[in-house]
């Protein structure tokens, strides 16, 4: 097969969270077709073009939106562009004649994987949440093969064909020689060196997050406990929250988004985070302890579902957003800092439910939908 040129199709978007498994995917791929020619198929935000192209892969854009929580007319609209992104789509397709097409996640996989059906194109979905999203609903009907991330997804999608793969993570997180230490970090060793929180709410950052941690870290000042924070802020709130770290004296390092998320897991004592499919996976997989406030206005609250599904193993706490304030997350903060084994055992507990073969799984199955 390495000798064997293949032309595939990877499409989905419209958070890092649709575009990261997306990308190990990729490169799961061009270690077995060493001749294999990978497009992805994304929308138009510059966050999506920005994140494939360092990545290193060719990248086509469509005019795509979802139609979820839209007035009358917004919806017309939306239903136009699904019109024009499925006949962008079939363009495109028609001319790099992929052997197979892959989603990921996000509308922009809809018309992709719509087109690739209709053109007789094996096609593969892959479902990174535990509540499947309306389009991978649809697409499971049409799609070869439907790879899952938790098993509460299977009561939402056709049977007979899905596969509990997991949710594939960047290879980088995955390097052999500082896995060890990314993972079994001694928590212990926190008496002799400065405990780290890392805080990200996304790719896009996360206001409530942020405006919760930096009344949090008020408090544990008061009180004497001096965390360093690695804080993802997103871009709008990337000036507020720097002078407030400035003003206020709070030793971290603050951006708005991480480039390096190795370092950043690394470091990392506790991670104060939204429950998004790809962060779940990633906490789990590198068994890394997590204060987890989901995303109150996702499709169907499916990031509650999953944030739940890992602290139900005993691998996350959870405070929701309604519930979300300087105290309450000050006092699960404290907690922690006074508890390391508390911290030891939930590392262990997220351990126990990762996937870190997921991408090789995924692969597998695509490999025997090309021969």
């Amino acid at each position: 097969m390495k000798g064997r040129e293949l032309r595939i199709i990877i499409a989905g978007g419209g958070t890092g969270g649709h575009l990261f498994p997306g990308i190990a995917i990729a490169r799961e791929l061009k270690k077995r077709c060493e001749k294999g020619h990978i497009l992805f198929i994304v929308g138009r935000r510059k966050m999506e073009r920005d994140i494939i192209l360092k990545a290193g892969f060719e990248i086509r854009s469509i005019d795509v939106e979802g139609m979820l929580g839209k007035d009358l007319l917004q919806m017309i609209r939306a239903f136009f562009k699904i019109v024009i992104s499925s006949i962008q789509s079939f363009f495109i397709m028609r001319d790099f004649k992929p052997h197979l097409a892959v989603g990921v996640g996000g509308y922009t996989s809809g018309p992709v994987c719509l087109m690739g059906w209709f053109l007789r194109i094996p096609t593969a979905i892959h479902e990174q949440n535990s509540i499947p999203g309306i389009t991978n609903r649809i697409l499971a009907h049409l799609a070869k093969k439907v790879f899952i991330s938790f098993e509460e997804s299977k009561m939402y999608l056709k049977k007979g064909k899905l596969f509990l793969s997991g949710n594939p993570i960047r290879d980088e997180l995955m390097s052999p020689e500082i896995f060890s230490r990314r993972v079994l970090k001694s928590i212990d060793e926190t008496v002799n060196q400065r405990f780290v929180i890392l805080v990200m709410g996304g790719s896009q950052g996360a206001r409530a997050i942020n405006r919760a941690v930096l009344s949090a870290l008020k408090e544990l000042k008061k009180g004497g406990f001096l965390p360093f924070v690695i804080h993802q802020t997103g871009d709008q709130d990337l000036k507020e929250v720097t002078a407030d770290y400035h003003t206020l004296g709070f030793d971290g390092e603050v951006m708005a988004f991480i480039e390096d998320m190795t370092s950043a897991y690394t470091r990392a004592d506790l991670v104060i985070c939204r429950a998004g499919a790809t962060t779940i996976a990633e906490l789990a997989v590198l068994g890394k302890p997590s204060i987890l406030v989901p995303y109150p206005y996702a499709t169907h609250k499916h990031q509650e579902v999953n944030a739940r599904a890992l602290a139900a193993h005993g691998g996350a706490d959870i405070i929701l957003e309604s519930n979300l304030n300087g105290n309450a997350l000050a006092r699960k903060i404290k907690m922690y800092m006074k508890n390391p084994d508390v911290l030891k055992q939930m590392s262990s507990c997220a351990l126990k439910t990762g996937r870190p073969e997921a991408k090789e799984i995924i692969v597998d199955q695509l490999m025997e939908l090309i021969n």
